[in-house]
Parts: structure tokens; C-alpha cells; sequence
């Protein structure tokens, strides 16, 4: 029997195999997966109804009762799941069998909250997201669904680390925590407009513009007549 507390999932077992059988499954609305950490070692292969498993996730327990077949309730949690690039509905679950009173390890993504009242922010600052997922350890039941963090008191050019979040309690973090940063907040940069030189226009008496010089010892049209012009008929008198 499942517990009150967490979600349950009824699941059957999937004797179907290979990619041909797998999409038949999904255009029937079901979501094939695998349950990891029997008892045996072994892992099973199951298919749940996709509108139940939106249910199941929704409640946002990181633990949940597996009932396959309408057997016995197992404890789980979600080991992987493959989404589809587009649409993101989920296209394969692996399940992760686990022991409510041992300790077990996983990773967490991590969220930034109240990021738009930081100081920070206000001042025209980028609130950058570093570190996305965390390594945990907790007992399964202590386990939240994800690590959320307040970023709301972060000052232009901060930079959080993770030994400056209080874990969730009965969580235990892995990664450094000084190493480890959380997020920063930077101030954009203005780059100076690069100067255009203006071209300097030179302007007659009559206020038109003066196309050019003419270049050192070039004679303007008309200054000077050709060499032998007025000695037409130049023969003497007689």
C-alpha cells in the first residue's frame, strides 16, 4: 500500500523491446521506462500512462510509490528523464529504487529566486546564473525537489558562493563550498563610440563649395593662349 504522504504511480511491466515497439507505445499515450536497484540488482522495464505520470510529477515529492502490477509499493525517485526537444513532453523515465532509512546521493537543480528586487539589479546590473545543478546528500524522504536560492540582497558586482546558502535540512551539499559560485551580478560596460573624422569643405567668397586646387604648375582652361596663336596670316608686308 502506498503511503499517504508521497504520490503513488501504478505502472505495468513491458514485455515490449526495441525502437519499432517503443513509438507504438507512445502514440497509445504511454511513456516506456526502467526501475533501477532491486533487491537483485536487476532493473525492470515498464510503461505508465503519460497523463499519469504528469500526476505523479506534479506533486513535486522527490520520492515515489512504485506499484508495478498492482504490486507492493516501492520507494523510487527519478533517476533521468528524456524530454522531447520540442514539445518537452517526457519520452523515457529511469526510476531509481531506494531505501527510506540509507542515505543516498543525487544531483539537484538549483533556482534563483528574487532576483529583480536585488540592489544589483535595480542599479542596471545582469544577474548571471553560474551553478545550475548541486550535488546532495540526503535521506530520500528529506530529499527536495530541487535547491532554491535567494538572490535578492546580491549588490552590483557580487558574487555568491555556495557556503553562503543554508541547505534544506537533512541536506548535506558536496561541492566546495567557497569554490563553488553561486551567481554573480556584473554591470554592463558602455564601449565609446569610435569618432568619425568629418571631411573639411572648402567654401568660395560666394559661399559654393570649391570643387579643387589645380595641382602645382597645372594651367586653368583659357589662362594662357597656346604657343603660336595671333601669327595667323603672321607672313611680312610686303
Amino acid at each position: 500500500m502506498a503511503s499517504p504522504k508521497r504520490p503513488s504511480l501504478a505502472v505495468l511491466e513491458r514485455p515490449e523491446r526495441g525502437s519499432r515497439a517503443v513509438r507504438r507505445l507512445r502514440r497509445e499515450g504511454f511513456v516506456p521506462g526502467v526501475v533501477y536497484g532491486g533487491s537483485n540488482g536487476d532493473c525492470i522495464s515498464f510503461k505508465v500512462g503519460a497523463r499519469d505520470l504528469r500526476t505523479a510529477l506534479v506533486a513535486g515529492s522527490a520520492v515515489l510509490d512504485l506499484e508495478l502490477d498492482g504490486g507492493k509499493a516501492l520507494p523510487v525517485i527519478v533517476k533521468d528523464q528524456q524530454r522531447h526537444p520540442v514539445r518537452d513532453h517526457i519520452m523515457h523515465l529511469d526510476l531509481l529504487e531506494v531505501r527510506l532509512d540509507e542515505k543516498i546521493q543525487s544531483t539537484l537543480a538549483v533556482d534563483l529566486e528574487g532576483g529583480e528586487e536585488a540592489p544589483g539589479a535595480k542599479e542596471g546590473g545582469v544577474i548571471e546564473h553560474v551553478t545550475r545543478e548541486l550535488n546532495i546528500e540526503a535521506l530520500p524522504g528529506d530529499l527536495p525537489e530541487r535547491i532554491v536560492v535567494d538572490v535578492s540582497g546580491l549588490e552590483a558586482a557580487a558574487t555568491m558562493h555556495l557556503s553562503e546558502v543554508t541547505p534544506p535540512p537533512g541536506v548535506t551539499f558536496l561541492d566546495d563550498p567557497e569554490e563553488t559560485i553561486i551567481a554573480t551580478v556584473t554591470i554592463p560596460t558602455e564601449e565609446p563610440e569610435p569618432e568619425v573624422e568629418e571631411e573639411t569643405e572648402l567654401v568660395g567668397e560666394d559661399g559654393e563649395p570649391i570643387e579643387g586646387e589645380p595641382a602645382e604648375g597645372e594651367e586653368e582652361a583659357g589662362e594662357a593662349p597656346a604657343e603660336g596663336a595671333g601669327d595667323e596670316g603672321g607672313g611680312e608686308e610686303s
